[in-house]
Parts: structure tokens; C-alpha cells; sequence
């Protein structure tokens, strides 16, 4: 077990915008150096569908992500992965085994909800 994170302002972690959003497209991406998936988030009319890459091929097939709800920061700047933009970071917490599971609500919330 590791010690306790640093410690950040209010300020610094309300600047961090966490939404949630409906994924409404993945697919496998052969193409990144770890095994991920390429997904498309639907965040809602303020946001629009942003692209994602995500590590959660362990627990998760593309198929089983259409219509499930995720949570991802979404005021980072884009990133290129190899021939992909990943617009957003999609959370997620690791397993015991260092896979990735994802973090969504425990309830159905509109597209777009922020975290507070």
C-alpha cells in the first residue's frame, strides 16, 4: 500500500470537470501499445460525443459498452495515441490485478451531469 495522496486546494480539484456521458460506439484498437479500446462517449448537447482511449480490455468487450454510462475528465486537452485523438479520460479504479474497472453512477443521470 502506498502513503496518503498530496494534498490539493478545493479550487484545484473543482477545476477538474468530471461528466458522465452514454458510450454509443467501441471498438477494439489494435494499434496502442496496450491492450485498449477506442469508444465514443455521448456527453449531451452542451458537450457533444467525445473519443476516448481506454485500457479496459480485461473486464469489458466493445459490445458490452453500447449504452452504458462512464464518467471522464473532460477538460484535459486532447492527446494523440497513434493514429487516434483521445479527447477525454475515462476513469476507472484497478482491480487487484492492475485491470481496470470503470467508474459510472449507481443510477441512470442525464448525459453530461457533472460531478460535484
Amino acid at each position: 500500500m502506498t502513503g496518503p495522496s498530496a494534498t490539493i486546494a478545493f479550487d484545484e480539484f473543482a477545476a477538474v470537470d468530471i461528466r458522465i456521458g452514454t458510450v454509443v460506439a467501441a471498438e477494439p484498437f489494435p494499434e496502442a501499445r496496450k491492450p485498449a479500446l477506442k469508444i465514443v462517449i455521448d456527453f449531451g448537447s452542451e458537450l457533444g460525443r467525445k473519443s476516448s482511449s481506454a485500457q479496459i480490455t480485461r473486464h469489458y468487450r466493445p459490445q458490452d459498452l453500447i449504452g452504458r454510462q462512464v464518467c471522464a475528465v473532460v477538460n484535459f486537452p486532447p492527446r494523440q495515441i497513434g493514429p487516434f485523438m483521445s479527447e477525454v479520460l475515462t476513469l476507472g479504479f484497478d482491480d487487484e490485478d492492475g485491470n481496470v474497472v470503470l467508474v459510472n453512477a449507481d443510477k441512470p443521470v442525464p448525459n453530461g451531469a457533472k460531478l460535484h
